[in-house]
């Protein structure tokens, strides 16, 4: 076995978040360098965005990479978890954070549309998933990110919605297949998230609208959706397994 590089010999535990050069995708990875792990910026196409994601962890004392990836492509994937274990010699917590958001009508709706949808959310939390049960050390943590939207029903959310069910679905069958493992598998579903990917497309009356369906009658923040992550990726989250956890300010169903 070759010797470990001190990058791997001094890393206590290492995680990987997709979709992490911007909104929650961004803040949960500070937030999980803050709380002691390196981590492993994943991103799709904004190197500029990734690299200042890095450049801010390393600014506070943290560690981290930037790794370009699709999560819809296998071989991108398995490039970027190779690339994780390469670096840090070990893979502690994976979080697919990476999604795309259409707004696309049922009837009559773009079957373009559709299929990219299918294709980042569910498809590539399908391949994320898989390769963090194969790479991840026993005693790992999986985060999917989902919706709070699924309870809610939307006019022209379909897609979206139908993805993020199905991204549920995964997560309680990963968790019942890593049984023996120590590994959980939870989703994180946010409610309305003052993040650029919300606020396309939106009206300012129909961002007044999401505003008042919770009791606390505002947008949750990217770091507030990060603090549930970190929440489920250490010590206070061990025994939470196979849950969505809807983290929407009272957002009911």
């Amino acid at each position: 076995m070759p010797p470990q590089s001190s990058t791997q010999a001094t890393t206590a535990k290492a995680a990987l978040v997709t979709g992490a050069s911007r909104g929650i995708g961004r803040a949960i990875a500070l937030r999980l360098a803050a709380d002691g792990y390196a981590v492993v910026v994943n991103y799709a196409g904004n190197a500029a965005s990734a690299d200042a994601v890095v450049a801010q962890i390393e600014a506070n004392g943290g560690q981290a990479i930037a790794a370009q990836g699709d999560v819809a492509d296998p071989a991108d994937m398995q490039r970027v978890f190779e690339l994780a274990q390469q670096t840090y010699g070990r893979l502690d917590a994976v979080v697919n954070s990476a999604g795309v958001m259409p707004y696309v009508p049922i009837a009559g709706g773009d079957l373009g549309e559709f299929d990219r949808v299918i294709h980042t959310n569910l498809r590539g939390s399908f391949i994320v998933l898989g390769l963090a049960a194969q790479h991840l050390s026993d005693g790992g943590r999986i985060v999917a990110l989902s919706t709070s939207v699924i309870g809610k029903a939307f006019p022209n959310y379909g897609p979206y919605i139908a993805s993020k069910a199905g991204v549920e679905g995964l997560v309680h069958v990963l968790a019942n297949e890593l049984r023996g493992r120590n590994i959980t598998v939870n989703a994180v579903a946010p409610g309305p998230v003052g993040t650029e990917l919300f606020f396309n497309g939106k009206t300012e009356e129909q961002i007044a609208h999401f505003v008042s369906l919770a009791p606390l009658e505002r947008l949750g923040q990217p770091e507030e959706i990060a603090s549930a992550v970190a929440f489920l990726t250490g010590p206070d989250g061990s025994w939470v397994n196979s849950q969505v956890l809807r983290v929407n300010g009272g957002y009911v169903f």
